[in-house]
């Protein structure tokens, strides 16, 4: 056939399948329930066209072993729901942490493989709190997992980690009136390194990434330097919160998923009550200056991130970004009314998804049904918006009784694990 009729074939392929697309997406057949682990699909099976794959990029296999690094105060929950609700769906096994440690695995410690509840072992997929330990997870995880973690920025995290845990951390607790200025013009007038919870206080994301968050990079340019390589070493994907929708984008590419499986609301959100609306430049300024190696992380991976945005695509992330609001919104609605909102944990019915509240001062804001609501899609609607305590637990009892028996999964030798950052190309400079 020559070249140019087969162009057109293909073309005339394009148009048949946008206009089934059209139909679907004009139709009630949108809201279908695929009783898949009780999944509510919100998206034709054509929806990847809008952002192809390489065509030297046979089609993969969805990825199932993931190690997400939560990271306080980051958006880290709701990555950890979105994990959570795959591995069910796939009949996977989730790390859990043992009873002692509570629903983290014995942070602020060093994380170990023996944090881990022996019913959870060996597992496909980790997302809980933890120190980063790379020995210790490479010792629990399989091979070919996929590493990933998210970074917010510094000073809009830091007035999170204040509010939150000003009843938990020392250096918090002395400041007069609970005032984050008065904390940030003499930040060494109340912390006190070593003290318990004092890694709320300085460096958190340094802390949690395995890093000495006593270190500055004013003093020591090399640790900083180090540290990012490190990471880099280790993990495929950086995400960045204040970008949330253009990182699952990128999350779910690199986890050869579909754009159904990233779906989510938002979780462990302060009320606005609890939060600044805004953070004057100066006060912001002095939050980077006292978390200066965050800072540093935060600056390099805020820039490797759009390097990688750059070379899947601006227009194709942005355009796949959209798309994921869009469904995102049809499913809020679906599940929690024409007009979901956030609400106060006092107004929330649903004792499953009642968010544990870490002080008076601070309201942790939830979803909750509507009443009447029963069957697999109120079921998948309740795991949505499941607050992280509730779902751990729900794992964890049925992982008991499932009896925690699971091969580990062998690595597939043809089709290799995304590489961490590191062995990625360098992206050219975009003008």
């Amino acid at each position: 056939m020559p070249p140019i009729l087969q162009r057109l074939q293909q073309a005339t392929k394009m148009m048949s399948r946008r206009k089934i697309l059209l139909l679907v997406l004009g139709c009630s057949t949108l809201s279908l329930l695929i009783h898949q682990g009780a999944q509510l699909s919100w998206y034709p099976k054509l929806f990847p066209l809008s952002c192809p794959p390489l065509r030297d990029s046979p089609p993969r296999p969805k990825h199932m072993t993931v190690a997400f690094l939560k990271t306080h105060k980051t958006a880290g929950t709701t990555v950890q729901n979105i994990l959570f609700r795959f591995a069910e769906r796939h009949n996977l096994t989730v790390a859990l942490p043992h009873p002692s440690c509570e629903h983290q695995f014995c942070y602020p410690r060093n994380f170990s493989a023996h944090f881990v509840h022996p019913a959870t072992r060996p597992p496909h997929v980790l997302a809980s709190h933890l120190r980063f330990n790379r020995a210790e997870l490479a010792r629990l995880m399989p091979p070919g997992t996929v590493y990933v973690t998210i970074l917010r920025e510094p000073a809009a995290m830091f007035e999170s980690l204040f509010s939150y845990y000003n009843q938990y951390c020392p250096a918090f607790r002395r400041v007069p009136n609970a005032s984050l200025e008065a904390f940030l013009r003499a930040p060494e007038a109340y912390y006190r390194a070593g003290e318990h919870f004092a890694m709320f206080a300085h460096n958190t994301l340094a802390y949690d990434l395995g890093g000495d968050n006593e270190r500055s990079p004013r003093d020591d340019d090399a640790y900083l330097a180090g540290l990012i390589r490190q990471v880099e070493e280790v993990f495929s994907l950086v995400m960045i919160a204040e970008y949330f929708d253009e990182s699952l984008v990128l999350l779910r590419r690199l986890l050869a998923w579909d754009l159904d499986d990233v779906l989510y609301a938002k979780l462990n959100a302060r009320a606005a009550s609890s939060r600044l609306a805004a953070i004057p430049a100066a006060l912001g300024r002095a939050a980077r200056a006292w978390n200066a190696l965050d800072a540093g992380l935060y600056d390099h991976f805020n820039a490797t991130f759009w390097r990688r945005v750059a070379r899947v695509g601006r227009a194709c992330v942005e355009r796949e970004a959209r798309e994921l609001r869009e469904a995102r919104e049809r499913l809020l609605r679906r599940c929690f009314g024409a007009q979901p909102v956030l609400r106060p944990a006092t107004q929330i019915r649903t004792k499953q998804l009642q968010p544990w509240q870490p002080s008076r001062k601070v309201d942790i804001m939830g979803y909750d049904l509507p009443s009447g609501g029963a069957g697999p899609a109120t079921e998948a609607c309740l795991k949505l918006a499941m607050p992280e305590v509730q779902y751990s637990n729900y794992l964890l009892r049925k992982q008991k009784r499932r009896g925690g028996v699971r091969a580990r999964p062998e690595p597939v030798l043809d089709n290799p694990p995304p590489r961490p950052i590191r062995a990625l190309p360098r992206a050219p400079q975009v003008h």
